[in-house]
């Protein structure tokens, strides 16, 4: 049995304070709609046996929480695995959570052997972005935070070229240029770690077309997400348009995965697909991937940060 619990900032929880270098630079942390200081998410794992949503709603019903969001998925009744997400309200939570926590851990995450963490849905995450010289999965997760459509507070983009270096300034966001090379690897990677350390959440792939090493993936396990110009498994590796318009391909697609060592085959978290026909060339199929890519990569990036992604396995379970 493991736990794991995160809660509002405090002394004793280093890794939710800012600890970005002071380089002039300002971080985009983009209004929301107002969350009161009394909304938290239990997302929840064990083996499967009855009573586990009795035995957590009426923990929660004990405390005076109204439950406003409960998500359940049992991989099969005998033997499998159970996947809970419930989103809860309490009056004055966040003075209670570091107890809360503590009572759940021991009256029912450890009777049930459960894996779990409780999220102070007032906290946005923190996330930096990784791209090379394609802009347009950035620029659309940069423009949905600006609106707000995206609880997030953007740290930083790295890239290894500088093309994208002023466009992004536009925002507010650091800009860092970690060049890479075959010869240099883990240097890059060594630095772009320094960078990342105590500034992310959640690391975002925008196009990056480079392969992390395999220190980069095991920081941030289930907390780097890719978008795959494909529609997987298709196409895996690098340039799946070419690909397709010579395969005569009549659906083309994106998909938004989570980062493992083996490459684009992480847990996936969602896809999409277009209908196209022998009419478009290779560049028409481009544009219209592109904008799937957008539309996926961004609702993947929302689900993650809204707490609706469980892993289970190689595979994921979405509750939207």
């Amino acid at each position: 049995m493991s736990a794991r619990f995160e809660a509002a900032p405090s002394a004793h929880v280093p890794y939710l304070q800012p600890a970005f270098p002071a380089r002039d630079a300002v971080i985009l942390e983009i209004a929301m709609p107002a969350i009161a200081r009394s909304t938290a998410r239990l997302l929840a794992t064990c083996d499967d046996q009855p009573g586990i949503v009795a035995r957590t709603s009426r923990f929660l019903f004990d405390r005076g929480a109204n439950i406003i969001h409960s998500d359940q998925h049992s991989t099969d009744p005998e033997g499998g695995r159970f996947f809970l997400r419930q989103e809860f309200y309490m009056q004055g939570l966040e003075g209670k959570l570091d107890e809360l926590a503590k009572e759940f851990a021991h009256e029912v995450a450890e009777p049930f052997g459960m894996e779990w963490t409780l999220q102070p849905a007032w906290i946005k995450k923190q996330v930096a972005m990784l791209v090379s010289r394609l802009d347009h999965g950035l620029m659309d997760l940069l423009w949905r935070a600006q609106r707000g459509e995206l609880p997030m507070n953007v740290t930083m983009v790295i890239s290894n070229h500088t093309d994208l270096g002023n466009a992004v300034r536009t925002f507010g966001v650091p800009f860092f240029h970690v060049p890479v090379d075959k010869d240099h690897r883990e240097d890059a990677t060594a630095r772009m770690l320094e960078l990342l350390d105590g500034n992310a959440d959640l690391v975002v792939l925008a196009r990056y077309m480079q392969i992390l090493q395999p220190e980069f993936v095991q920081r941030y396990p289930n907390r780097v997400i890719n978008i795959h110009h494909s529609f997987l498994p298709a196409f895996v590796g690098a340039d799946p348009y070419r690909r397709a318009a010579e395969r005569g391909v009549k659906l083309i697609g994106a998909t938004a995965h989570y980062v493992t060592e083996e490459l684009d085959q992480g847990p996936i978290i969602e896809q999409d697909v277009i209908r196209v026909s022998h009419r478009q060339n290779l560049e028409e199929l481009k544009v219209l991937g592109q904008d799937i890519e957008r539309q996926v990569l961004s609702r993947a990036v929302k689900w993650h940060l809204e707490d609706r992604v469980l892993v289970d396995g190689n595979k994921t379970i979405v509750f939207v």
